[in-house]
């Protein structure tokens, strides 16, 4: 294989060395902001293989990329995915490999995970009350997301981060509660503006939007903040708490738009090369595989080249129809 000493970089100077890796566009909720409740999955002969996710991964590590995050969907939920952990673990290259997860399994899997070399997790959860959590999840039951957070911290992860939605008028009123949860459990927590993906019919997302300062300003009211210097490496500006080591992370794409800090793609599992979440740049992969199969020349050469289709930012905008019509679970997170 061919490698490269200098980072994949855009016309922007922006240096590209984080990749978030879609291996399912399927998952056990069907989250009200994430996607429709009835779903229609893509065909399995038109993802890519668990063998061609590994090559485009270990080609973007040969690329300079030194944290790969698996999402979905649900990843867990992919047929025989610890397969490939198990073999992405053992790139010498990668620094972080982390996974963003629906918590459901993880009493199951959070042991083989970090045997396998997982370094780090978010875990998704918008509500500690059990109905709220299901109307929010459709599908999903508190308990056993519960159950699989205090798995993840019991087994030593490097890094777990909570994430949490927050919708005016559906789980506001928890914020406080959602903090002093992460801080028991001695983890982050992220609070995510709603992002306009996909057409939905269960809310209107314009009126149940909560900007990220206005929930800043509910848990400073309480637990006064003071800006981190940190990074993950990931889009959230964090803050601490003088009494606790849980920071407090905002991920903010309306109210403060950090593209101009943007260091990541994201591969699709149907193999589209995602360069923006928020726009439609992107480069068919699969075609690109599947033409030269082992040919790690000319796919490296395709990934390079994609770099000049990473725009300077997106435009979300919440009044108006969503541009993007595909929902979270087939962007990759």
């Amino acid at each position: 294989m061919t490698s490269t000493s200098a980072p994949l970089q855009d016309r922007f100077g922006r240096s590209v060395d984080y990749l978030r890796l879609s291996v399912t566009d399927r998952c056990d909720f069907r989250c009200v902001y994430c996607m429709a409740e009835d779903m229609t999955f893509l065909p399995r002969k038109q993802i890519l293989s668990l063998e061609q996710l590994y090559d485009v991964a270990s080609s973007f590590v040969e690329l300079g990329v030194r944290k790969i995050r698996l999402t979905g969907g649900e990843p867990l939920v992919r047929n025989n995915v610890m397969a490939l952990i198990q073999r992405l673990g053992k790139l010498e290259q990668l620094e972080q490999l982390h996974l963003t997860t629906n918590g459901a399994q993880l009493d199951k899997y959070a042991e083989p995970l970090k045997a396998a070399g997982l370094t780090g997790m978010n875990i998704s959860i918008d509500s500690l009350q059990p109905d709220r959590f299901k109307a929010l999840t459709r599908f999903g039951e508190l308990s056993k997301v519960l159950g699989g957070i205090d798995a993840a911290v019991a087994t030593g992860f490097e890094r777990i981060k909570l994430n949490a939605v927050i919708l005016k008028g559906r789980n506001d009123d928890e914020i406080l509660d959602l903090v002093d949860y992460a801080r028991h459990q001695n983890v982050d927590i992220s609070f995510i503006e709603e992002m306009p993906l996909g057409h939905i019919s269960e809310h209107d997302r314009a009126l149940s939007f909560i900007s990220s300062e206005q929930i800043r300003d509910i848990i400073h009211a309480r637990y006064p903040l003071t800006t981190s210097t940190e990074s993950t490496g990931g889009p959230s500006r964090y803050h601490r708490m003088a009494d606790s080591r849980s920071r407090i992370g905002f991920i903010s794409p309306h109210s403060h738009n950090f593209c101009h800090l943007c260091n990541r793609v994201r591969l699709t599992v149907e193999g589209r090369l995602l360069l923006c979440l928020g726009n439609e740049h992107s480069l068919n992969l699969k075609e690109i595989i599947e033409a030269h199969p082992g040919d790690t020349q000319v796919l490296q050469a395709a990934i390079i080249k994609a770099m000049d289709l990473k725009p300077e930012r997106h435009h979300f905008d919440l009044d108006g129809e969503p541009q993007i019509v595909r929902f979270m679970n087939t962007t990759g997170g």
